[in-house]
């Protein structure tokens, strides 16, 4: 599912845009494209290529269009799409009865809107004249005359696998953030602030069984969404550690018998456990090796360009040159239309940070998280101290602050989560599912994280609550070993909960140290991989680096991941072309 729209004051502009994001379209997959027409704007509405729930609502003048999967009132499809046509649903809807990730046009008794998710984690790019919105990077760029690289969003994006907040690693584009919705006008966009207050604590502690209840049945009114919805046509991962578990146990307390898969290398410690698991409970585990199918290099560049726009240029990590191995399996669990779910989010009951139980900054949030690179990897006019104090303002922003050094409660600390790292770590991976079917960020709703985040952090520490939790869903589930050495109905072992303390204990100027001393340990690389010899890079990009050598020292990088991520962006550079003004 994708959505274009494009104001038409300039027809030229428009005409130009509109013929442009056809074609982006048409590369992405999309068989069925929906044109819409309104007073002032056009619209291009993609749907699903491999099917699911209606993503289209016409009723006479009015209509719904989405990207993404709109959960209201419990509904998924076209009910949860009349019910976005109802009275009083934009600009600010109920959030209790709005859930799912999405990106929705609205238009209703003569006025248009475009409206997100509570937490913005499906993403919408707009130019800074508010005159395109898109789902699709490619689209977007595509649409504008002429873009530049913002380094400030650069950076993000490669020392950090995402930028965050409202930035794009391009100066003339930037996000719809969940503060926002706009209303499309004959003459321009109106903006409307959305309030969506701080999750403030309760005064009293609730007992654990009673938070373990009330989470529970937060969790379960998601998963039964899923389960009146799909049935059994539902695909859920299976790992070693805590989230998969608990999403796959609650898909089973709703009486869905979901088809489970595992990644990672043979004998790796999610396919022993995800295999051990389905063995025990007789369920399959379909079991895929991402790294396990080299191609020729002579098939390489066509691969990458399909990656390209497969994933729509930018993918988190920078995945653009692997096998294609991971799209085949993505396809496999969208297979006429069927729901791909994730654990991802699943950390909020868990401590997560692991930080200290007391007050502290943004600005110590930021030393601690966003410190996965060297000065000396990019060149002046980098500085790395007012790199990270941007980001410090964004985690202060995301948590109701104007000051990056105001110290803060834990409890609220604890929320730039879900408000800040799970919009900015997710955003690509759902934009791309949903252009081939329906996908489920389970734990990223509004009221499962209200609860989960009156949760006291003690309760949270080594795992505790979320293995009771689980037990509390599916005991069965429960009593199997994870890879962390315990099963999640019993306590954890002393050196799991010892290196969970020598983590939260470890001051910030510690850890934002840590990756300086892996670099000098030698070479590194992450778990996303990718045919990254000259053999293979060689084939798909100038590897003098010709626009990354400005801003980066990338003969000097020993970080895989981080490499890839720079051959990412030099690949984007060189498709822009003369778009690009360097």
């Amino acid at each position: 599912m994708s959505l274009f729209v494009v104001s038409t004051r300039d027809p030229g502009f428009a005409e130009a845009a509109i013929a442009e994001a056809r074609q982006q379209f048409a590369a992405h997959g999309h068989s069925v494209v929906d044109a819409i027409d309104m007073d002032g704007w056009q619209a291009l509405h993609g749907r699903p290529r491999l099917g699911g729930p209606d993503t289209l609502l016409r009723r006479g003048d009015d209509l719904a269009a989405v990207a993404g999967m709109p959960i209201v009132d419990g509904l998924i499809g076209q009910a949860a799409l009349e019910r976005l046509l109802e009275p009083g649903m934009t600009p600010a809807p109920d959030w209790s009865r709005v859930g799912g990730q999405f990106v929705a046009l609205v238009r209703r008794a003569g006025r248009t809107f475009i409206l997100g998710d509570y937490f913005g984690v499906f993403q919408l790019f707009h130019d800074v004249d508010d005159r395109v919105f898109s789902t699709s990077l490619l689209s977007a760029l595509r649409a504008l005359p002429r873009v530049t690289f913002d380094p400030q969003g650069l950076y993000e994006w490669a020392f950090g696998v995402c930028t965050m907040g409202t930035d794009t690693a391009f100066a003339q584009l930037k996000m719809l953030g969940p503060d926002r919705c706009v209303e499309l006008t004959p003459t321009g966009v109106e903006s409307h602030a959305l309030r969506k207050d701080l999750i403030e604590p309760r005064g009293e502690e609730l007992p654990a069984a009673e938070l373990i209840r009330r989470s529970r049945d937060q969790v379960m009114r998601v998963a039964d969404s899923f389960g009146r919805r799909f049935g059994d046509d539902i695909n859920c991962p299976l790992s070693a550690g805590f989230d998969s578990r608990l999403m796959l146990a609650a898909l089973r307390a709703a009486g869905a018998k979901p088809r489970v898969y595992v990644y990672g290398p043979r004998g790796g410690a999610d396919v022993r456990v995800a295999q051990a698991i389905g063995a025990a409970e007789g369920f399959a585990v379909e079991w895929t090796d991402k790294q396990s199918d080299p191609i020729a290099p002579d098939a390489f560049a066509e691969q990458v360009e399909f990656n390209f726009n497969d994933l729509d240029g930018l993918p988190n990590f920078g995945n653009l040159f692997d096998n294609g191995v991971n799209a085949a399996a993505r396809d496999a669990r969208h297979a006429r239309g069927s729901l791909a779910v994730s654990g991802g989010g699943g950390e909020i009951f868990r401590d997560f940070f692991m930080l200290p139980n007391r007050p502290m900054s943004a600005w110590t949030l930021a030393r601690a998280f966003s410190s996965r690179f060297l000065p000396s990897d990019a060149l002046p006019p980098f500085d790395a101290g007012a790199y990270r104090r941007r980001i410090a303002d964004k985690f202060a922003a995301g948590l109701g602050s104007d000051d990056r050094d105001e110290p803060l409660a834990r409890s609220r600390i604890e929320q730039a989560f879900m408000r800040v790292r799970i919009p900015a770590l997710f955003r690509w991976e759902m934009t791309a599912e949903a252009r081939h079917g329906p996908y489920g960020l389970t734990f990223a709703d509004p009221g499962l994280v209200a609860e989960a985040m009156r949760i006291p952090i003690a309760l949270k520490y080594d795992g505790r609550f979320q293995a009771m939790l689980i037990d509390a869903i599916d005991p069965a589930l429960a009593r199997h070993k994870s890879g962390y050495g315990h099963a999640f109905d019993g306590a954890p072992g002393w050196r799991y909960r010892l290196e969970e303390a020598a983590t939260r204990y470890r001051p910030a100027w510690v850890r934002e140290r840590t990756y300086l001393v892996k670099r000098r340990r030698g070479r590194m690389m992450d778990e996303h991989g990718g045919l990254l010899s000259p053999e293979y890079m060689g084939r798909v990009i100038d590897l003098n680096f010709p626009v990354m050598r400005d801003y980066f020292d990338v003969a000097r990088i020993n970080d895989g991941g981080l490499w890839r991520r720079i051959a990412c962006l030099e690949y984007l550079a060189a498709k822009l072309g003369s778009n690009l003004k360097r």
